[in-house]
C-alpha cells in the first residue's frame, strides 16, 4: 500500500488570506460605522424624537470666510451676564463639565431658569458643557447659503430672529431652524 500525500491546489492558500482580509475589511467598516452613530447620536435623537421651543438668539461672530457662510449664535437667555457685559459663569462651583439648563416659557420663547450639574427629573432642559469660556449646548452655529447670511445676521443683530430649536428627553439639542420675526 502506498500513501500519497495530498497538497491544496493553487489558490487553497489564498482563500484562506483573502477571507481574513475581507474579515478585517467589514470589521474596520462597522467599528467605523459606530464611532460616527456615536458621534452623532445626540443630534439624532434629538431631531426625531424631540419637542420644539423657541429660544431668542444673538449674533457672536457673523461669517467666517474660511467655514462658509453661517451665523455663530449666542442664546442670551440661557447664559447670566454681569453688568460689565461678561459672562457670568452660572454654577461658579470650580468644576467643568455637563451643565443641564432647566427652561421656563416667558411669552413666545423659552428661557434658562436653574443650573444643575445633575440631570433633572423631568424637562424641558438643555443638556450643556461648561468646559469652555462660555455655555455650549451644541446649538450654535447656523449654516445657510451665502445670499441669505446677511439678511439673517442683520435679523440676529437687531434682535429680530428667534431659533427652533429641538430637545430630546436627554437633554440633547439640535438647531432646526432661524426665523426672522418681522
Amino acid at each position: 500500500m502506498s500513501s500519497t500525500l495530498r497538497t491544496p491546489g493553487p489558490g487553497a492558500a489564498g482563500t484562506q488570506s483573502r477571507g481574513t482580509g475581507l474579515a478585517r475589511l467589514v470589521g474596520v467598516v462597522l467599528v467605523s460605522f459606530a464611532l460616527v452613530a456615536v458621534s452623532v447620536l445626540p443630534q439624532l435623537t434629538a431631531r426625531l424624537t424631540g419637542d420644539e421651543y423657541t429660544l431668542r438668539v444673538e449674533p457672536v461672530d457673523p461669517i467666517d470666510p474660511f467655514r462658509g457662510a453661517y451665523v455663530a449664535l449666542a442664546y442670551p437667555d440661557l447664559q447670566e451676564v454681569s453688568t460689565d457685559g461678561s459672562i457670568v459663569d452660572p454654577m461658579d462651583d470650580g468644576d467643568r463639565g455637563d451643565v443641564f439648563v432647566t427652561l421656563v416659557q416667558e411669552g413666545e420663547v423659552w428661557v434658562g431658569d436653574t443650573y444643575t450639574r445633575t440631570r433633572p427629573a423631568d424637562g424641558p432642559y438643555l443638556r450643556c458643557s461648561d468646559r469652555d469660556w462660555r455655555l455650549d449646548c451644541g446649538i450654535d452655529s447656523w449654516f445657510l447659503p451665502q445670499d441669505k447670511a446677511t439678511a439673517l445676521e442683520d435679523a440676529v443683530r437687531d434682535g429680530r430672529a428667534v431659533a427652533t430649536v429641538r430637545i430630546d428627553g436627554r437633554g440633547n439639542a439640535a438647531l432646526v431652524d432661524v426665523n426672522i420675526r418681522e
